[in-house]
């Protein structure tokens, strides 16, 4: 862990179409650092993802974003993927014409500004692929067309593991995937916390992908705001006793 902060939240109030999601959020992530980001359905969770990215759809009232030490409140997703912010989805969109590989290169090449070799990529796009259990002929299909969602989900954290981001939001990274799948995208998390050194924000319903994880802070949001904040042993008690107090207060 890192006592420089990388993310800071503040006081952040996000509208959706008009509708108010977001009520307060106070947030700082430090670098290195992984936290969890659980609560009950609709709460907000993905919202706060969203807008830290910088999806124009979910507008920012009030508040600021500071990204290592740059207030990006109004950065345009391009520019904070620049800057080393990476956001898994939940439901991972199909791309037609444009294979995986191309995909990644083309990311590596934006966020660098230079041209990479393509004997290097792809040594690298192959060994990684590896670690993650991934047939070497998804990187010439076209990006996640056809794809199970567990191949989906791994496609992702290859992307996570090529582009080496400074943060890395993981949206429901686990949903709908197998006992298998989860163990292998939570061993592709595990390797970016060793060797990228990133920080992670896992936004999560479950919590076995968290199992082989080092995780430094846990935050229950509730109707938009974090209500509370805790180490690893929050989410013990999450699985023991649920949402329903927080739900109460």
């Amino acid at each position: 862990m890192s006592d420089k902060k990388l993310l800071e939240v503040k006081n952040l109030h996000v509208d959706v179409e008009d509708k108010q999601i977001l009520h307060g959020v106070n947030l700082e992530i430090g670098k290195g650092e992984t936290h969890v980001l659980m609560g009950p359905n609709g709460t907000g969770k993905s919202t706060l993802g969203y807008a830290l990215m910088g999806n124009p759809r979910y507008t920012v009232r009030e508040g600021e974003i500071w990204f290592d030490g740059k207030n990006i409140t109004e950065e345009a997703v391009n520019e904070r993927a620049k800057a080393g912010i990476f956001l898994s989805f939940q439901n991972p969109l199909e791309v037609p014409g444009v294979t995986l590989s191309s995909f990644i290169r083309n990311a590596l090449e934006q966020k660098t500004g230079k041209r990479i070799r393509l004997w290097d990529f792809k040594k690298e796009l192959e060994r990684t692929m590896e670690i993650l259990q991934m047939d070497p002929s998804y990187a010439e299909r076209d990006l996640n067309v056809g794809f199970s969602g567990g191949e989906k989900k791994k496609a992702e954290i290859l992307q996570l593991l090529m582009l080496k981001p400074s943060l890395a939001i993981l949206d429901e990274t686990d949903s709908g995937l197998d006992v298998d799948a989860v163990r292998t995208v939570s061993a592709g998390i595990e390797e970016y916390q060793k060797n990228c050194k990133g920080s992670l924000l896992i936004i999560t319903h479950s919590t076995k992908i968290l199992e082989s994880l080092t995780v430094d802070y846990t935050h229950v949001m509730v109707e938009g705001k974090i209500i509370e904040t805790g180490d690893a042993s929050l989410v013990d008690k999450i699985n023991e006793s649920g949402f329903a107090e927080y739900e109460r207060i």
